[in-house]
């Protein structure tokens, strides 16, 4: 009978390690959205539906990936930092985009800027067909025209760790679904907690 009890509280413990397992194991996986710049000063949380995945570039520091409803193409978010001037990259991100109408692009860019835990931030918005190079801007590669897209992109101004841009780009259906929590995660920025 002693041995019975023996078994018996081996059995509950190891169950009890698997359970308390599997629940560490989905803390994490609800907390793995969680990510930061600027040298680990600013703390952002990456909408719901966005997933991390290993960085496409050695130039990202941190990349997404947010699916697309029915059969277009996911969207896309890389986080980096980078030299120029605000008005440089904004007018490189234009310059990624042309009108359907032959429109100018930069005529369609909405901008907004705020200050979130205690850096400038500017907020771009820029519609029309993206000109995508999959291999990335150096690879020299064919350019496929991408009709209907759309790119939010916020520039983060940090007085120590310099600027930080998060571009999230992708078909326009993917980008109303997932544009709130895009701001959200911008807005709700706030200093990285710092180890005792």
């Amino acid at each position: 009978m002693n041995n019975f009890r023996g078994l018996a509280g081996i059995i509950i413990t190891s169950v009890s390690l698997v359970v308390a397992g599997v629940a560490t194991a989905a803390d994490d996986a609800a907390t793995a959205t969680a990510f930061e710049i600027a040298a680990g000063s600013l703390s952002l949380e990456a909408p719901t539906g966005f997933q991390r995945v290993r960085p496409s570039s050695g130039m990202v520091e941190t990349e997404f990936v947010i699916p697309s409803p029915g059969d277009l193409p996911p969207g896309r978010m890389t986080v980096m930092g980078a030299g120029g001037s605000i008005e440089a990259n904004i007018d490189r991100w234009c310059g990624q985009f042309v009108q359907p109408d032959g429109g100018e692009t930069k005529a369609r860019l909405a901008r907004k800027e705020l200050r979130v835990a205690g850096s400038k931030v500017t907020i771009v918005d820029i519609p029309g067909t993206y000109l995508d190079k999959p291999g990335g801007p150096f690879a020299g590669g064919a350019t496929v025209k991408r009709p209907e897209y759309r790119m939010l992109a916020a520039i983060v101004e940090t007085p120590a760790a310099g600027n930080y841009f998060l571009k999230f780009y992708g078909p326009v259906a993917t980008l109303e679904q997932h544009a709130a929590g895009f701001r959200t995660m911008i807005e709700g920025m706030v200093p990285a907690a710092t180890s005792p």
